[in-house]
């Protein structure tokens, strides 16, 4: 059985998809609800996919399918399942921005000391270009400092992390260093040992035993604000 909230949800999301083919926003079903932060929001949609009643649809932003509505919703006595896509274009639904749009987590700012899971935001979230991500999972970061400088990396740049624990040589990676310290640097394997190389020359490239730094994604693309 669903809470009222859950339920309130559900059919806001069901009408909105029926009437225009696009999900409502987060701060729309925010309104919706009457409720203060779009976090209430994340735990109801998450609760909804945990049940199976919608299921969010990777690297699109604003997507969301209904798989199934409660038994004692009109919708449901009516209607047999038929599942709701979000569609790319449709010739009679123009296309809206947002859907031109993949919306990746914005952990914040990279900054040593802090373990990268510990930066997530779940309110946070920043909209790239389709053509930056493959099948792979991703994230994105703020830079803060200047250590990437001679990279084209400045401080204030959002970087397109792609999630891996594993990178070749020469590969510009966030790199947890002893379970503690996150740094985006380049990766040098040296024999038994693994430097982070910064790009910048008033920085030291620091080495480390190969036990000690444990790779979290790789870099795949920048966004910068002028």
């Amino acid at each position: 059985m669903l809470t009222k909230k859950q339920y309130q949800l559900l059919m806001f999301i069901d009408r909105r998809l029926k009437d225009t083919g696009v999900s409502p926003s987060f701060d729309e079903m925010k309104d919706a609800l009457d409720l203060k932060s779009k976090s209430g929001i994340h735990r109801l949609i998450t609760s909804l996919e945990e049940r199976g009643f919608i299921r969010r649809l990777p690297h699109r932003a604003r997507a969301l399918e209904v798989l199934k509505l409660p038994e004692n919703s009109h919708s449901a006595a009516k209607n047999t399942f038929t599942p709701t896509v979000v569609p790319t274009s449709s010739p009679e639904i123009p296309t809206q921005p947002a859907n031109d749009k993949v919306e990746l987590p914005l952990y914040g700012k990279i900054a040593a000391g802090t373990p990268i899971e510990a930066l997530r935001d779940p309110d946070a979230t920043v909209g790239i270009p389709p053509f930056m991500v493959g099948r792979g999972e991703y994230y994105a970061l703020e830079i803060d400092g200047d250590s990437m400088i001679e990279a084209g990396i400045h401080d204030g740049d959002t970087v397109v992390i792609e999630r891996c624990d594993t990178a070749e040589s020469g590969t510009i990676v966030v790199a947890l260093v002893d379970q503690n310290e996150v740094t985006l640097k380049r990766l040098r394997k040296k024999r038994d040992s693994i430097a982070l190389e910064p790009a910048n020359k008033e920085y030291e490239t620091r080495i480390f035993g190969p036990n000690r730094v444990n790779v979290q994604g790789k870099l795949v693309g920048l966004l910068r604000q002028y």
